[in-house]
C-alpha cells in the first residue's frame, strides 16, 4: 500500500460504490440507510452483515469481519491488495499511479504470467496434436468439455519441446526457468522440466495461470505427479488445484471437497461434483485451511482409509482446528482401500459420492477417536493422559459455541470439568452486539455507551472525517496528558492532509495498526442527530478539551509558585493563560 498514494486510496474508495460492489457478490436488502444480507464470510441464518453506502464500509455482527472495498474483494475473491486496487481502478476508470521500481517490478510479474500462459497454450496444443496423449486421455475417460474447463495439455516426450517452442531468446529462456519449467542437468544445460506428461495448469485466484502439475502417461515411468517448484509466482502451500474452477462452476459455494490428485478433481468434475480441489503435492497447511474456510463454510478431507490417509487427516484437523469458528464444519471421508474419489465417482456416481459425504466423519468425532485410540478410558489414569493431550489441541479452538462443545465432549469423556473462561471472556463484542441486533428484529449499530471528551471527540471523526475541517491549528489540546490524545491529534491532522476522506478510508489507513480494531467498534456505534448536530457536538468537545489544556498549563504554574516560584516570563503566561481561559468560558 506504502507505494500508491493515500490520495489515490481516498479518490479510489469515494468513487466506488461499495453497495453495488458487494451486491454483486451479495444478495442485499435495504434497511434505512444501510443494506443487510446473510454474511458472506461465514455461515448464517441471520442478516448479519450490514454495508454502509455513507461510511463506504461493511460489517458483520456476527462473525466480525469488516473492510472497505479493497478489503472486501481481498476476502471475497482472495485477491491481493494491489490486484484489489487495480480490480476498482478498472470499474472507476482510473489508473494506479506507481513509482518506478514498482512499474518495473509489475512489467516483470507480467512477462511472467504471459510466459506461463504461452506455456500452457503450447501444451494445449500438443494435447490436440498428439495421437498418444489423446488416447490416454480417451482411456481415462475425460471428456472434452472438461479437458476444455481445466486446459489440460500435454507435454511432448523429449528434451527440448518447449524451449525450441517458447525459448526464442535469452531474455525468454531467462522467464520460462524463472516460472519453473526448466531443469538444468550437472553440466549447466537447461532442458524441459515436464516430458511426456498429461499438464494441469494451476491458477490463482484470477484464474491466471502460475504453475503446472504433470501426471506421466507411462506407468513405468516416476514420478507419477510432478509440480512446479516454488516460484515467484507460486507457492504450493497457499495454492488449491481446481479452486478457480469450482468458483466460475458455483455462484455460491456451500462445500469444498478436498481430494488427492488431479485426476480426482476432474473425473468428480465431469461426473457433476463440480466443488473438489487438490492440495499440491503436500499436506493441508494453514493457509490451505484458511483459504478453504474463505471459500465455503463446509469442508470435507477425502483421504484413503489406510494408515498414510488416516495420517494425512490428522495433520489436516491440525490446520484446521484453530480456524474452527461458528457456522464453519469439517469432515473426513476415507475411502475403501484401493479406491480413490477418481473410481468411486465412475461406480456410483455423483449421487453415490454425495451419499458417502453424508456419511463422513466430523472433525469433533475423529479428534476424539484418534486422541483416545490407545488411551484406556476405564481407568483415572487413562482418563488424565486424555485430559492432558486434548488440552493443547482445545486451546487453539475459537471462542464460541463449538469450542464449548469440544470441551463439553472431553468431560463427558473423563468426568473432569472444563476450566472455562466466564462468559464475558469468550463472548466476543461483535457476537454480543449480534445478539442485541436480533432481538430488536434489526441489525443495527450498538448504541454509544457513556465515554470521555476525547472518546467522544474520536468517535465523531471516525463517523464524520470533515468535521475536522472546521478547526485551525495550533491544536493545544495535544499537549493534555490524556488517554487517545495522541490518536486524536493523529486524525486530525489525516484529515486536514486529506480532506476528501471518509470512514472507509480511515479505517483502511489503520488496518494494521494496533488502534484498528478499537475504531472499527467506533465505527459501527449509532449517533442519533444530524450534521449540525455532530458538528456542535464536536467543536463543543474540542472547546473543552482547549480550556482542559489551558488549566493544565495554570496548574503546573501554580505548583510551581507553591515550590520555587515564578519568574517574570511565568507570571506573564499565568496572566495570558487566565485571560484565555476566562475569553473561553465567555458563551
Amino acid at each position: 500500500m506504502a507505494r500508491i498514494p493515500d490520495a489515490f486510496i481516498d479518490d479510489l474508495l469515494a468513487r466506488t460504490d461499495i453497495v453495488e460492489l458487494v451486491g454483486a457478490r451479495v444478495p442485499l436488502k435495504r434497511q434505512g440507510k444501510e443494506y443487510a444480507a446473510r454474511c458472506p464470510f461465514h455461515d448464517e441464518r441471520s442478516a448479519s452483515f450490514t454495508v454502509s453506502p455513507t461510511k463506504q464500509f461493511y460489517h458483520c455482527f456476527g462473525c466480525g469481519a469488516h473492510g472497505t472495498a479493497i478489503s472486501f474483494l481481498m476476502n471475497f475473491d482472495r485477491l491481493e491488495f494491489l490486484d484489489a486496487v487495480d480490480e476498482l481502478a478498472k470499474r472507476a476508470g482510473m489508473e494506479v499511479p506507481r513509482d518506478t521500481r514498482q512499474r518495473n517490478e509489475d512489467t516483470g510479474t507480467r512477462d511472467l504470467y504471459a510466459a506461463l500462459d504461452a506455456a500452457a497454450r503450447f501444451f494445449r496444443q500438443q494435447l490436440a496434436d498428439s495421437a498418444k496423449a489423446r488416447a490416454y486421455v480417451e482411456r481415462r475417460g475425460i471428456a472434452p468439455e472438461i479437458v476444455e474447463r481445466y486446459a489440460i495439455g500435454y507435454a511432448p516426450d523429449g528434451y527440448n519441446g518447449l524451449r525450441d517452442a517458447l525459448g526464442t531468446d535469452e531474455r525468454r529462456m531467462q522467464l520460462l526457468e524463472r516460472a519453473g519449467l526448466f531443469s538444468k542437468n550437472d553440466k549447466g544445460s537447461t532442458y524441459d522440466k515436464f516430458r511426456d506428461r498429461l499438464m494441469f495448469p494451476i491458477h490463482d485466484r484470477r484464474g491466471r495461470t502460475i504453475a503446472f502439475g504433470g501426471r506421466v502417461i507411462d506407468p513405468e515411468d516416476s514420478p507419477k505427479y510432478l509440480n512446479s517448484p516454488e516460484t515467484p509466482l507460486f507457492h504450493k502451500g497457499r495454492e488449491l488445484y481446481g479452486l478457480w474452477q469450482a468458483k466460475q462452476a458455483n455462484s455460491k459455494l456451500d462445500r469444498l471437497v478436498v481430494v488427492e490428485g488431479y485426476m480426482d478433481v476432474v473425473a468428480l468434475a465431469q461426473y457433476g461434483v463440480s466443488q473438489a480441489v487438490a492440495t499440491l503435492g503436500t499436506a493441508t497447511t494453514p493457509d490451505h485451511a484458511e483459504l478453504l474456510f474463505r471459500s465455503a463454510p463446509d469442508v470435507y478431507f477425502c483421504f484413503d482409509g489406510d494408515r498414510a490417509g488416516r495420517s494425512a487427516a490428522w495433520k489436516a484437523l491440525e490446520s484446521v482446528l484453530p480456524r474452527m469458528k461458528d457456522g464453519r464444519q469439517a469432515f473426513f471421508l476415507f475411502l475403501p482401500e484401493g479406491e480413490d474419489p477418481d473410481t468411486i465417482v465412475r461406480q456410483e456416481g455423483a449421487d453415490g459420492f454425495d451419499a458417502r459425504l453424508r456419511e463422513a466423519t466430523p472433525l469433533s468425532e475423529f479428534f476424539y477417536a484418534h486422541v483416545s485410540a490407545d488411551v484406556n478410558l476405564g481407568t483415572l489414569d487413562g482418563k488424565a493422559r486424555l485430559a492432558e493431550r486434548c488440552k493443547a489441541y482445545l486451546q487453539q479452538i475459537p471462542d464460541g459455541a463449538f469450542g464449548d462443545l469440544m470441551r463439553q465432549r472431553l468431560t463427558e469423556l473423563t468426568g473432569l470439568g472444563a476450566r472455562a473462561s466466564t462468559p464475558e471472556t469468550h463472548v466476543p463484542v461483535q457476537r454480543a452486539h449480534a445478539g442485541a441486533a436480533g432481538a430488536q428484529g434489526g441489525r443495527r449499530g450498538p448504541a454509544a455507551p457513556k465515554r470521555s471528551l476525547v472518546r467522544g471527540a474520536i468517535a465523531l471523526l471516525v463517523q464524520h472525517p470533515p468535521l475536522a475541517l472546521a478547526l485551525a491549528p495550533p491544536y493545544r489540546f495535544a499537549e493534555l496528558r490524556q488517554p487517545g490524545i495522541e490518536l486524536l491529534a493523529e486524525l486530525i491532522a489525516l484529515v486536514r492532509e486529506r480532506p476528501d476522506l471518509r470512514t472507509g478510508g480511515l479505517l483502511e489507513h489503520f488496518a494494521d495498526r494496533d488502534e484498528a480494531a478499537a475504531l472499527q467498534k467506533l465505527a459501527m456505534q449509532e449517533m442519533p442527530g444530524d450534521e449540525s448536530t455532530w458538528s456542535a457536538e464536536f467543536l463543543d468537545a474540542m472547546a473543552q478539551l482547549e480550556r482542559q489544556t489551558l488549566q493544565q498549563r495554570i496548574d503546573e504554574l501554580q505548583a510551581k509558585r507553591a515550590e520555587a516560584g515564578l519568574d517574570e516570563r511565568d507570571k506573564e503566561e499565568m496572566r495570558a493563560l487566565l485571560g484565555n481561559l476566562a475569553a473561553a468560558r465567555t458563551p
